[in-house]
């Protein structure tokens, strides 16, 4: 094969033959620590590919998995304190709590969905003000940070099958318990019962947090990560309760500031990440798409609470019974969500020759979109038109299944962790994607996507009733929510799929 005919053929696989040289020069000439983040969106997956880009000398010193086919990345290091080589145990402890703790913003902010009609008659207003009073969240970021710091990136799609799976339905899941649970509870009790057992939880929570949560943060590229080791665990140990202590009191932080980055970067990486076009363009998307199906959360209660020819006059125990059909998507959609995008991952890797390209990440994209436009469809036919429930039901599940698959794609995609019935699946699509893009700033794109989530949700409540109700009927805003999503997806997807590469080389950080 000529010098040129093999030019190119590493051009098209992708390849980046100026360090693939470098890789095969010798192992000194990369750093094995920090690869998974220098490289962003592209990451070599399997041993064999592994020794044609970096050579023999590189590919023998990687780390593998247990069955020995594929690399660990990143790289952990011969440490017992590096959180990638902590227990099962300990790791799904950490999962536990963060999975708790990511319950608590949005559940709270549901309890005004559970207990609209009863503050509007305690405080002789319409259900609109309080709609729009309580329509609020907090958003989680940190989960982010701990995942990707216990599991190397071909786990995190898919850890246990199962306890991974938790973190993200945890959060998800969370605006759909409250107004549920406490749609009960209102029926028999007092409003202000329920906001009493949402401040009991968050307490809960936070005690366990201070008890059993560890730092996962680990500094692979540090001499030593750990100049301040942890003591090992017993809450007899003077030792131990003062290291927890200055842990929780931030005195620990204070001493690793030296290692960590200055305060000038961490206030300047906003405006160096907002700009990039890989990156504003699907947090657009993402705001449309998860955003929406915020306002169905918070403004179906109206619709169905309130007497024809409006709405469908239920009591509030059917309210509540009717709250119980996106907690269910969110488990279809979990389901299906962690089998597909592993799946999705595993095939585009091996019709890559082993090569992770991260825009793969965004096929997911193409079966929520459709699946999300009928759902919204239904929807707001169903509220106009006076369709069964059964009709209602099954729209508002297949919008939220492809809700949580596109927003987990477009995570994974801008940071590299894999992250409500067909409403979710977009949205895994949408995480995955951002997270790839980006892992060196897990934490800021989490920040960030929650923020577009917040901004493009949390509004809808202020017109979707007002413009349901008037002549134009519900069919209408839904649709029209239902449109832009498309339209967002036709312009951005695949024009980020197609130019993706180029983008990520001239544009990531």
């Amino acid at each position: 094969m000529s010098e040129e005919t093999k030019s190119q053929s590493d051009v098209e696989k992708g390849v980046d033959v100026t360090t693939q040289e470098k890789m095969s020069g010798s192992s000194s000439e990369i750093d094995l620590l920090s690869y998974h983040e220098t490289n962003a969106g592209r990451l070599v997956i399997d041993l064999a590919e592994a020794r044609i880009e970096f050579g023999d000398e590189v590919a023998d010193k990687l780390k593998l998995s247990a069955d020995g086919t594929t690399v660990l990345w990143p790289q952990p290091r011969d440490d017992p304190e590096d959180p990638q080589n902590w227990s099962d145990f300990h790791k799904n402890l950490q999962l536990f709590i963060i999975t708790l703790a990511a319950i608590v913003p949005d559940f709270d902010s549901g309890i005004g969905i559970a207990d609209i009609f009863a503050l509007s008659v305690q405080y002789d207003t319409t259900t609109g003000v309080i709609n729009n009073l309580t329509s609020n969240t907090c958003p989680q970021v940190t989960g982010l940070y701990i995942v990707t710091d216990l599991f190397p990136f071909h786990l995190q799609a898919r850890k246990a099958r199962c306890i991974l799976n938790l973190w993200t339905m945890g959060f998800i899941i969370s605006p759909f318990l409250s107004p549920f649970l406490f749609g009960f509870m209102v029926a028999r009790t007092s409003w202000r019962w329920t906001y009493g057992v949402g401040t009991f939880y968050g307490g809960i929570v936070t005690g366990i947090i201070a008890l059993f949560g560890e730092e996962t943060m680990y500094d692979r590229k540090l001499p030593n990560p750990t100049p301040f080791p942890r003591p090992a665990f017993s809450l007899r140990s003077f030792k131990y309760l003062r290291y927890r202590a200055e842990l929780l009191l931030g005195v620990t932080g204070i001493r690793m500031a030296k290692y960590r980055s200055s305060w000038t970067d961490v206030v300047s990486v906003w405006f160096k990440l907002i700009w990039r076009p890989h990156l504003l363009g699907i947090l657009l998307f993402e705001a449309m798409v998860f955003g929406f199906s915020i306002g169905v959360n918070v403004t179906n209660v109206v619709f169905v609470q309130l007497p024809p020819p409006v709405g469908y006059g239920f009591s509030q125990f059917a309210t509540a019974g009717i709250y119980g059909t996106p907690i269910v998507a969110v488990i279809i959609g979990e389901l299906l969500g962690r089998y597909f995008n592993d799946w999705v991952m595993r095939f585009c890797i091996r019709r890559n020759n082993g090569v992770f390209e991260v825009e793969s990440r965004l096929w997911t994209c193409y079966i929520a979109i459709p699946l999300y436009i009928c759902g919204f469809v239904l929807i707001g036919a169903s509220f106009q038109n006076h369709l069964s429930v059964g009709a209602l039901v099954m729209g508002w599940g297949i919008a939220e299944v492809a809700v949580m698959i596109n927003t987990v794609a477009v995570c994974e995609y801008l940071s590299k962790i894999p992250v409500v019935v067909l409403l979710k699946l977009v949205d895994r699509s949408a995480d995955a994607y951002c997270n790839d893009c980006f892992p060196r700033f897990r934490g800021e794109i989490s920040a960030m996507i929650n923020l577009a989530r917040t901004l493009g949700g949390f509004s809808v409540a202020f017109f979707q009733v007002p413009w349901a109700t008037k002549k134009s009927g519900a069919l209408q805003p839904f649709g029209c929510e239902a449109a832009i999503v498309a339209g967002l997806f036709i312009l951005i997807v695949p024009l980020v799929q197609y130019h993706g590469r180029s983008l990520r080389h001239r544009f990531s950080l």
